[in-house]
């Protein structure tokens, strides 16, 4: 009886077995059959750009990597622009001549690399946009900053600003080494006045890749500050098995595999497709990242990093907000560093319908053991008014103490977004309302409503917010760091010029 009960339990679990494996291959079938029934790859999704930028191509100074970007965009010319099929030349292709999506319209191509230049700079900011970018995203930051002085170097990362399959084989490797070009080019403008770094999302990673890498390599042009927009500090989990769905779509010869997703190309400054190595290569700088810095922890490197100040949406569905503190602030010494956290909008029933409501992970962190860094927090003055107040923590304080800012929430608008942050409400591109004296698209009020399937721009591309009703704030915090950075870099030169006198 034994024997024959065992023998049915072994042919059950074999069963079994078999059924999870077959049920798995199903699934795996399925997934492929729904991942290539999905629009047909374009010429910008398959071209090759041999002109592009690699951190193992000879390129040794920042002049050689601008003739080289002269000579990619030569190539999207003649690989991607001038080879588009008949029903590819519309009015939303940013790819067509002369479409509403041209960036050739607009009186700068803020697709490329720039440099605004002072007579005599206060300091030097680089500029490092997000992963699918381009430099456009952070040009008024860079334009304000400008103003107050700096000369200002917006670079265009390898892989951003010419055609979606730029994406397709990029390493961090290429945008890092691209960053240090960048710095010591930077620091040759100023004359050695401070430099400052800000980045936007994986620009964001960059900016601290680099700044621990100074800790390493002295010879290196050190910041005097970072800040720091929607910084991909930590991402999704998931992010580590993406890979291999492009690997799966190379053994299976199938090249949709390598794209999360294939979109129209309308954004004139900004791809709309996204391929799985662009977020596996976010998911292994961000590794990277976190071991560089538990290098350092031990051996108190991490107490010559500058300050940083630091932008972020209490929800975002791209980088981890948890990540921004617990990976990198919280590992920081005291040394000037303050994070800045926009909550959602507690007005009515808000709280209601949230998924994912970050309210207690906020009260900790303002209610807690003190911090190392200096916290603030915006958010609603009550559950019944749209007014917006600042929660404050300073470092190593006790309590966090409320302050107005004579700021509400907008009509409609109930949280920020990943995207949202760097972009005014006057944006050109991304703002409110379009802007009568540039021609082309205007994508900040994409509010259409009819039937499901319909459409080939995505609800969650409509639904998601683009720009910040708080960018005043954003602004006057970012100048005020910069200018205590300035003043305190002054300070201590004069303080030295004195003793040695």
């Amino acid at each position: 009886m034994i024997r024959f009960t065992y023998a049915v339990a072994k042919h059950l679990v074999v069963a079994l077995l078999y059924g999870v494996a077959g049920g798995g291959v199903l699934a795996v079938a399925l997934f492929v059959w729904y991942l290539n029934s999905r629009p047909d790859l374009e010429v910008w999704h398959l071209a090759t750009l041999p002109a592009e930028f690699e951190a193992d191509d000879g390129t040794d100074d920042f002049a050689a990597y601008l003739a080289l970007e002269e000579r990619l965009f030569a190539q999207v010319g003649e690989r991607v622009r001038a080879r588009l099929d008949a029903e590819d030349r519309q009015l939303l292709n940013r790819f067509h001549d002369g479409s509403l999506a041209d960036p050739g319209l607009w009186p700068t191509d803020w697709n490329r690399s720039f440099t605004l230049a002072v007579p005599a700079p206060r300091a030097g900011v680089l500029l490092l946009h997000g992963m699918s970018d381009s430099p456009y995203s952070l040009r008024a930051l860079g334009q304000r900053l400008h103003g107050e002085g700096a000369t200002v170097l917006g670079l265009r990362l390898p892989g951003h600003g010419t055609a979606p399959a730029g994406l397709v084989d990029l390493r961090w490797q290429d945008m890092a080494a691209a960053v240090r070009l960048a710095m010591r080019h930077l620091d040759g403008l100023v004359d050695g006045a401070p430099l400052f770094i800000v980045g936007y999302s994986n620009g964001a990673a960059l900016a601290i890749h680099y700044a621990v890498t100074t800790l390493e390599e002295p010879a290196l042009p050190a910041p005097a500050g970072l800040v720091l927009v929607s910084p991909a500090i930590g991402v999704a989990p998931v992010a580590a098995l993406a890979v291999w769905q492009a690997r799966l779509g190379r053994l299976l010869g199938l090249d949709k595999l390598a794209w999360a997703s294939i979109e129209p190309e309308y954004d004139p400054f900004k791809y709309n497709s996204f391929a799985v190595n662009a977020g596996d290569q976010v998911f292994r700088l961000t590794r990277e990242i976190g071991r560089q810095l538990a290098a350092h922890t031990g051996n108190g490197g991490l107490q010559r990093l500058p300050p940083i100040l630091a932008f972020q949406s209490a929800v975002d569905s791209t980088v981890s907000v948890p990540a921004v503190i617990d990976n990198l602030f919280l590992r920081l010494p005291p040394g000037g560093h303050e994070l800045v956290l926009f909550d959602v909008n507690r007005l009515s029933l808000i709280d209601e319908v949230l998924l994912n409501d970050p309210k207690p992970y906020l009260s900790h962190r303002l209610d807690g053991p003190p911090l190392p860094f200096a916290l603030r927090v915006l958010g609603n003055a009550s559950d019944t008014s749209a007014t917006v107040i600042e929660v404050h923590r300073a470092a190593g304080a006790k309590a966090a103490i409320p302050r107005a800012t004579g700021l509400a929430w907008p009509r409609q608008v109930f949280s920020l977004s990943h995207v949202a942050l760097p972009f005014a409400v006057d944006d050109p591109l991304y703002g409110r309302d379009a802007d009568p004296r540039l021609p082309g698209i205007h994508l900040g009020r994409m509010e259409l409503r009819g039937e499901r399937g319909i459409l080939q721009v995505s609800p969650s591309e409509m639904l998601r917010q683009r720009w910040n009703p708080f960018h005043d704030y954003l602004e006057a915090r970012l100048l005020s760091f910069f200018d205590s950075v300035v003043s305190g870099r002054r300070g201590a030169a004069h303080s030295g010029q004195a003793s040695r006198q």
